[in-house]
């Protein structure tokens, strides 16, 4: 299997169990972004297939999306994350919160679901406890379909954070 650095050639190349193996985690338990991608080789460039994945997002269909968006994880949560995740949010300091900021870190976690019914999602990488808690007390004040679309731009950041990790 091709590996960071991979040349566009190669991951043109893989066949289609290859490439969701290799990009189905870019997408937080979601590989049928992948498998949906893969039918829009050969790709230009690492660009092309970054916009190629986003652009499967884009036109599904409201249910898949909002299903997208219900997978990825509370940020803090103590469960077992995936592998990406784990180091996203570890690297966000959010593995060695103090009880008073998991506290509020949950409180606000559970408001923001109530009113959106999916998790707070932000793109964590580069990030500290700050920036995300301040993040996620404005959102909370955005209305519904706002708030949908931001979720879906920060899951394309996460997206292309993983996917410049890979090739």
């Amino acid at each position: 299997m091709t590996g960071p650095g991979s040349s566009i050639a190669e991951i043109n190349a893989l066949d289609r169990p290859a490439f969701v193996a290799r990009f189905g985690g870019i997408y937080e338990q979601s590989p049928w972004v992948a498998e949906e991608g893969w039918k829009r080789r050969p790709f230009a460039d690492r660009d092309a297939l970054e916009r190629a994945l986003q652009d499967v997002v884009r036109r599904a269909d409201r249910a898949r999306q909002l299903e997208l968006l219900r997978a990825h994880p509370r940020l803090g949560t103590r469960l077992a994350l995936s592998g990406h995740s784990r180091a996203e949010q570890a690297g966000a300091g959010l593995e060695a919160l103090t009880p008073a900021e998991q506290s509020e870190l949950e409180t606000l976690n559970d408001e923001y679901e109530r009113k959106f019914g999916f998790p707070f999602i932000v793109a964590v990488r580069n990030a500290d406890l700050r920036a995300i808690l301040q993040s996620c007390r404005g959102r909370i004040g955005a209305d519904a379909a706002t708030e949908f679309n931001e979720s879906l731009f920060q899951i394309f950041r996460i997206a292309a954070f993983r996917l410049a990790d890979l090739c």
